[in-house]
């Protein structure tokens, strides 16, 4: 398999965690985004909305989107598990990594950033926003596992909604949020930071990491 994406893209960061949980590996191949390379059209006919990450499977066919891409790679490998059995959890679950993989993450990627200052926008505007979208949803997350046991956000072994929560953390953290009033969450990243599964996969571990 190849894996196209970037150290610091957290939605990359996300496959990676999940390849690393799996056992499997991946070639991965390098896409620097603040030059723009995501934009040539080589890569653009892998993934045309020119996002990583983006994975091909042994046979060349391409897969985008990182939530897709973990499911896939869920389903064709089962074990470990990375979504309850119980239908009524897995849609808890599904619904957690989505509140950051669609509702969180995208409105303070690279891409809208730079469409902001594109705008006018000043550059401490342009943080306050990613700032602020970042506690948005951070402050529901921290909400919706209030009542497990943990350690992970949900039960005794990581999930999807873990693979998405870590890497949203590091966002904020780059963003400057003061993540003291998630203390569910923070207790959710330590549990999974100890496994080396989540440990390699992070950004500073990574070869094209600047």
């Amino acid at each position: 398999m190849k894996l196209h994406g970037y150290f610091r893209s957290s939605a990359s960061y996300r496959v990676r965690i999940a390849l690393n949980l799996k056992g499997l590996s991946a070639e991965h191949l390098t896409h620097h985004l603040r030059k723009g390379e995501q934009r040539h059209p080589s890569y653009l006919a892998i993934n045309p909305q020119g996002l990583v990450p983006a994975l091909q499977d042994d046979g060349g066919t391409s897969l985008t989107q990182s939530l897709a891409i973990i499911e896939w790679l869920d389903e064709i490998h089962p074990e470990p598990p990375l979504l309850p059995k119980d239908p009524l959890r897995r849609a808890r679950v599904r619904a957690f990594a989505q509140v950051i993989a669609c509702d969180t993450h995208p409105v303070q990627n690279l891409k809208v950033l730079a469409r902001l200052r594109e705008l006018g926008v000043s550059e401490d505007q342009v943080t306050g926003w990613a700032a602020w979208a970042n506690r948005e949803g951070l402050s529901a997350c921290e909400k919706l596992i209030a009542g497990e046991a943990g350690p992970f956000c949900f039960g005794t072994a990581p999930t999807i909604a873990d693979l998405c929560l870590v890497p949203q953390l590091a966002n904020a953290r780059r963003f400057g949020v003061d993540l003291a009033a998630y203390p569910r969450l923070l207790r959710a990243e330590e549990a999974a930071k100890n496994l080396k599964a989540f440990a390699e996969a992070a950004p500073e571990r990574q070869p094209d990491a600047e």
